[in-house]
């Protein structure tokens, strides 16, 4: 059996975070690089990597363009989409 793996980084205020459970209340933060995680998913072997702008998730407004920019210039060549 095989199977895909897509690992996700999900941004909010800029910050690499995850929610528990889907709380905004109850975040840990992982680091304030997303470029430098996107690269350590690829260079781990990842063929994709899920950005997720949760302040716009939340709001309906996204605020974290210049960073899905810059992870996505950093992936650009390296063969993860």
């Amino acid at each position: 059996m095989s199977f895909a793996l897509f690992p996700a980084i999900d941004l909010r205020g800029g910050r690499v975070v995850r929610l528990h459970q889907g709380d905004y209340a109850a975040e840990t933060v992982y680091g304030d690089d997303p470029v430098a995680q996107a690269l350590a998913f690829a260079e781990a072997g990842a063929a994709w990597v899920h950005v997720v702008d949760l302040d716009a998730a939340r709001t309906g407004e996204p605020t974290v363009r210049t960073a899905i920019t810059a992870v996505a210039a950093a992936l650009a060549g390296r063969g993860v989409a």
